[in-house]
């Protein structure tokens, strides 16, 4: 019998949630996700000095301010790292927009056109890269834009509720990454319940969105991510496409055991509910209503934006 990581990749797209490109040419996965977090876990290791050196070389060039400069090089890391990836996998790389554009439009829009222009300038088409941006009111009307006026495909990211995967949808966005296990937590913290897979309310609300899209006719991709065990994983085989940690990807690997499809489009029908719409204000509302999304989404926000800085200070710090 085949592992549970083999037979899934018969059923879902698998992708690595990583910035280590070991682990990504190890597993062989379809696609990639980083973000400032795991950019700045990978940067402390030793072989991957010359991306960030690179990065320093190509700000300095650019010359500036020092507050430019830092910017320039930032950015220009995420794009090295993608690109090395890219290497390695037949798909797409997930590239983050700075998480304190969050709440700003227009500035999302112009990093996100900032980030693609530097993989062109690599050799890199906007086809095998996913500009990944925060899943707020404004951040799903920047990528609305990016799709429709500029052809850039994007992955909107820390997403917790309906609302926010119907405001997706609605945007024509090509991807979503509802995060399973922040979901979890938050539930476990609240309630002090512990969840059996099955019951776990991360993965009803994947499933709950995947049902949706296949019910209405929409065409967004739904990536479940940030996963805390294997279960939640098995508990959504079939669904368009999984990130998965270096860790899980291991056990998976290592398990040998007949994995059950657990999604699919014929098997959505048996759950259709009524198709809904959010403007801004009702999405507003929904979001503020739902205390788990809103607290996960904003925490989210604070904890990409704070490794945003500290990879800049590394950065700034080879710079002065």
């Amino acid at each position: 019998m085949s592992s549970i990581l083999d037979q899934l990749k018969q059923q879902t797209v698998v992708v690595a949630d990583t910035g280590d490109f070991e682990t990504i040419a190890q597993y062989k996965p379809t696609d990639a996700t980083t973000n400032p977090s795991l950019i700045l876990a990978a940067s402390q290791k030793p072989q991957y000095a010359k991306l960030i050196d690179d990065a320093i070389d190509y700000a300095k060039a650019k010359g500036g301010s020092i507050e430019e400069q830092t910017e320039n090089s930032l950015d220009k890391l995420l794009v090295n790292f993608g690109c090395e990836i890219l290497k390695l996998i037949p798909g797409r790389v997930s590239t983050e927009v700075d998480a304190r554009l969050s709440f700003n439009k227009e500035a999302t829009i112009q990093k996100a056109l900032q980030l693609i222009e530097l993989y062109k300038a690599a050799g890199i088409s906007k086809d095998r890269v996913l500009i990944k941006i925060a899943s707020t009111w404004e951040g799903i009307q920047a990528a609305k834009v990016l799709e429709e006026k500029y052809d850039i495909h994007c992955n909107l990211t820390l997403l917790f509720s309906f609302c926010q995967a119907v405001a997706c949808a609605e945007a024509n966005i090509t991807l979503i990454s509802p995060f399973v296990g922040r979901i979890l937590d938050w539930y476990k913290s609240s309630t002090g319940k512990t969840y059996e897979s099955h019951e776990d309310p991360g993965v009803l609300s994947v499933r709950r969105i995947y049902n949706y899209y296949k019910n209405h006719g929409h065409n967004t991709i739904v990536m479940g991510a940030s996963f805390r065990n294997t279960g939640e994983i098995k508990q959504l085989a079939g669904c368009d496409y999984l990130t998965i940690s270096p860790s899980l990807l291991g056990e998976l690997a290592n398990e040998q055991a007949e994995l059950v499809r657990v999604l699919s489009p014929e098997l959505a029908k048996e759950v259709a509910e009524p198709k809904v719409t959010f403007d801004e204000t009702a999405f507003r509302w929904a979001l503020n209503e739902d205390a788990m999304a809103t607290e996960k989404l904003s925490e989210g926000i604070r904890k990409f934006a704070e490794d945003g800085r500290k990879l800049e200070a590394t950065l700034r710090g080879k710079l002065e």
